[in-house]
């Protein structure tokens, strides 16, 4: 008897692997469409990560919701829009390789989003340096990839960048004039949320003055240092160092904030700018001569220290390598 159950079951468990490989064969397209839905379900149940591998373009999905983004590794980008340089003098003002849709599917969570204000609308520069693109070209990426990806959320710093021209209205009102376009996509609250609130929708970090409640408020931005700014129940601490005499002064920087992230128990949401320039000959800036020192260290930093939440990471010349180290300190 008992070893006609055991055929028995033997054969049910036979028959219960084969079919589950000859489905897994059968269904691999479906099985991938649908891991992120998993994936995000099974993050529910679980401290932080999900049990499955996670992919760059829908990292989040392994997070579970009520996690708050102060306590989440986030690679950015810092001017993520510039990818034009300087007429004659390179490195002055080109700080990205990637597009930022390129940028989404690497990983990249955080956006900093210089705007001129002109004829009532915004286009994005670097200074002086339009970077053919405009604010829509932003947006559309942005929402195009938030529609394929609705486990995913994209903090948006917004900021003033160059002189008006030809307005007849403020920049909050521009700026309102294109969320007015497609609100559903916006999260506009003055907190630091927890992830499921904002999944599938951009999450304002506010460097311009405004007459309402829009964002999280970063517009008492201090210049050229390390910072705290503290409104009513948020909390931040920047680091924005970026007339770079020193790269081991810099590095200085960025290494003692993300230890103080890792450290932290408040809730503070932590930005800390990987970015900088140093001053070359006749003083002109150059972006690489930073960035060609900073981001080895950075990756060195994250194959040692594999996990933690070390805060928003604005990045010059982001790669999908650097990317992905930060974002799996997170599982």
């Amino acid at each position: 008897m008992f070893k006609q159950s055991m055929k028995r079951f033997t054969a049910i468990t036979l028959g219960v692997v084969t079919a589950s490989i000859f489905f897994s064969c059968s269904n691999d397209s479906m099985m991938e469409r649908d891991n992120e839905t998993l994936a995000a379900s099974l993050a529910k149940t679980s401290n932080k990560a999900s049990l499955l591998p996670i992919a760059m373009n829908s990292w989040m999905s392994g997070l579970q919701d009520n996690i708050s983004i102060s306590k989440i590794s986030i690679p950015g980008t810092h001017d993520s829009g510039a990818r034009v340089d300087a007429p004659v003098v390179s490195g002055t003002a080109k700080t990205q390789d990637l597009s930022i849709a390129e940028q989404l599917n690497a990983g990249v969570r955080f956006l900093d989003i210089r705007c001129r204000h002109i004829d009532n609308s915004f286009t994005i520069h670097h200074g002086a340096i339009y970077q053919n693109l405009n604010f829509d070209d932003v947006l559309n990426a942005c929402y195009t990839f938030l529609n394929s990806h609705p486990s995913e959320t994209i903090i948006m710093s917004v900021k003033e960048e160059y002189d008006a021209s030809n307005t007849t209205r403020s920049f909050e009102q521009t700026f309102d004039s294109y969320v007015q376009k497609n609100p559903s996509k916006w999260d506009l609250g003055a907190n630091i949320p927890a992830l499921g609130a904002v999944r599938g929708k951009i999450k304002l970090l506010r460097r311009f003055s405004s007459g309402t409640t829009k964002g999280i408020n970063a517009s008492p931005w201090a210049d050229n240092t390390t910072f705290d700014i503290n409104n009513s129940g948020v909390q931040l601490k920047v680091q924005d160092y970026y007339k770079v005499t020193n790269n081991d002064d810099k590095w200085n920087g960025i290494s003692s904030l993300l230890n103080e992230a890792k450290n932290d128990t408040n809730g503070k949401l932590f930005v800390n700018f990987t970015s900088g320039y140093k001053p070359g000959i006749f003083g002109i800036p150059s972006i690489p001569t930073v960035s060609n020192t900073i981001n080895p260290k950075l990756k060195t930093f994250f194959q040692t220290n594999t996990q933690g939440s070390y805060g928003i990471m604005p990045i010059d010349f982001v790669n999908a390598e650097l990317s992905e180290l930060i974002v799996k300190t997170n599982f």
